[in-house]
């Protein structure tokens, strides 16, 4: 890359973080594979699926293939788990969740190996994992029994009819999850699906299976029947269209490209499903922004998990007048980032996942680079860190000729654009199908909430990457446009997963006519009646 190599006049090579003693092989052993290996649903001869850590390209894992049969199977034994657990107090399946709170939190050194081995990222941001999945499950023990309660509604006539809303679990829940946040893209959707009285069929991505089969021994520790959560393995178009197509509800989390087929095969059965896909997200610093706070939630918005998360900050807009000031800090801090997959805390960033991710990363900079962009920090991959390392790159002059502009890279290079007027940051961030999470930075609040108003993404986050939005476990998260459907967190994220079903008593009088009323009479009675309700304000 010699052309990039060039054009780095403001960067320097990212140091290596320390290394430690600990390595992945010691970390993941062979029996603590074999044991997980237990959890996946497959029958037959095993026929092995591999995976490889990022870090190393060593091999890591052999998992035993799940089939179409399989998952069928899978589907069999989830169903005759769900009835008796439907039939528990919720109060009972919400305290499931509190146990295994208390059991991650007490063993999260052990998950912590496995996301590194699995993913490459460094500690820190596998520890975001740990927050994510307890908030989840902490909100969900304690308010999923509000969240299902039956509700009293207004009657069609006051007094003569009672009416209840009642929420129903769907069945068993069909859960695609990815390889980026193994732990916290399971759990989260797996949580309130078990807590609302469903069991759930999970295909997680086989280069994660591990993190995936751990949390289900935990949360079977945690009171959990076994049989109530099953996870299959394989490779996505063979055993993922079975997974929907057996499932009562889908919960899919990956690339919008994947997500539409799942959209339509559930639609073909009138299956609901919710999506959590793509980004392109927007950062956008205002003229009054604090530039070094800016900077330094620029770092965490683009590079946590090497950017393979799909809230993090791939366009970042800046005010003209505060632009050349606020790059020199964010540029700064950017090429001090240091790189390393050393199974303690204290690298900044790690390395990609696997060698398609490296492949698109390095594309996407090299034909910017070619066109005319310029590399401001990073560009390059570092393979004496291991194979997969490609430094935190930040890219100036990105035009919308360029691929990276406009598509998903889902790695750690942000394009940096200058804006003069708000309007003009609203509209160029808006500028795309995507519509995930955005971050606005500004030291007058009120201006940041205005902004954050216009802007078409499902999260906005002032004065912070994503963590505020995403860690605000009460309020929904998803996406507009191609980033989605549905929404987890929340009560929208447990009452996706039941039907309502209203159950009403009608008492003394029934609704038509009675007690000697012709239909005249009875329809102008009924009108009376009508305008008397308006009259009276009742809703």
């Amino acid at each position: 890359m010699t052309d990039i190599t060039a054009d780095r006049q403001t960067s320097r090579r990212n140091p290596a973080a320390p290394g430690g003693a600990r390595t992945v092989a010691s970390a993941v052993p062979a029996a603590l594979v074999a044991r997980l290996a237990k959890g996946v649903t497959a029958t037959g001869e095993p026929d092995w699926v591999h995976t490889t850590a990022p870090l190393t390209g060593d091999r890591l894992a052999s998992l035993p293939r799940s089939t179409p049969a399989d998952v069928e199977k899978a589907y069999e034994l989830a169903r005759r788990a769900q009835r008796s657990w439907a039939a528990l107090p919720v109060g009972r399946r919400a305290a499931v969740l509190l146990r295994f709170h208390d059991l991650l939190l007490k063993r999260q050194d052990e998950v912590l190996d496995l996301i590194q081995a699995e993913t490459g990222k460094t500690r820190l941001h596998a520890f975001e994992e740990i927050m994510a999945a307890t908030l989840g499950a902490r909100h969900y023990g304690r308010r999923a029994p509000s969240y299902l309660r039956d509700r009293r509604r207004g009657g069609a006539l006051p007094v003569l009819t009672h009416t209840v809303e009642s929420r129903r679990p769907k069945g068993v829940v069909g859960l695609i999850s990815p390889w980026n946040y193994p732990l916290e893209l399971s759990i989260s959707d797996a949580l309130p699906a078990f807590a609302a009285g469903n069991a759930v069929v999970n295909k997680p991505d086989t280069q994660t299976a591990l993190t995936a089969l751990w949390a289900r021994e935990l949360l079977i520790e945690a009171g959990l029947p076994a049989d109530l959560w099953q996870i299959v393995i394989g490779d996505g178009p063979v055993i993922g269209p079975a997974v929907v197509e057996h499932a009562d509800y889908v919960s899919f989390t990956g690339s919008t490209r994947t997500g539409r087929q799942v959209a339509q095969q559930a639609a073909g059965r009138l299956v609901g499903a919710s999506l959590e896909l793509g980004g392109k997200n927007p950062m956008l610093v205002l003229a009054d922004a604090d530039l070094d706070k800016a900077a330094e939630g620029a770092v965490r918005a683009c590079f946590s998990s090497a950017g393979q998360l799909c809230i993090s900050i791939e366009r970042l807009y800046v005010h003209r007048s505060v632009a050349d000031e606020f790059l020199a800090r964010f540029t700064a801090r950017t090429s001090a980032l240091r790189l390393g997959g050393g199974l303690a805390y204290g690298g900044d960033m790690g390395s990609l996942v696997s060698a398609q991710q490296l492949e698109t990363v390095t594309r996407h900079v090299e034909e910017a680079v070619k066109a005319g962009a310029k590399v401001l920090a990073g560009g390059q991959a570092r393979p004496e860190l291991g194979p997969l390392f490609f430094e935190p790159t930040i890219l100036d002059g990105v035009t919308p000729e360029m691929e990276i502009c406009g598509q998903e890279t889902f790695g750690p290079v942000v394009s940096v654009y200058r804006f003069d007027t708000e309007d003009e940051a609203v509209a160029a961030a808006n500028s795309t199908s995507y519509g995930l999470n955005s971050s606005v930075w500004t030291t007058d609040h009120r201006r940041g909430r205005a902004i954050a108003a216009r802007l078409r993404t499902g999260t906005v986050n002032v004065n912070e990457a994503y963590g505020a939005a995403y860690g605000s476990i009460a309020a929904p998260m998803g996406g507009m446009g191609d980033s989605g459907l549905g929404r987890r967190h929340g009560s929208e994220g447990i009452l996706r997963f039941t039907e309502g079903q209203t159950v009403s008593t009608q008492r003394l009088l029934p609704i038509g006519p009675s007690m000697g009323l012709d239909d005249e009479k009875f329809a102008a009675l009924f009108t009376t009646g009508l305008k008397a309700l308006k009259a009276l304000r009742f809703k």
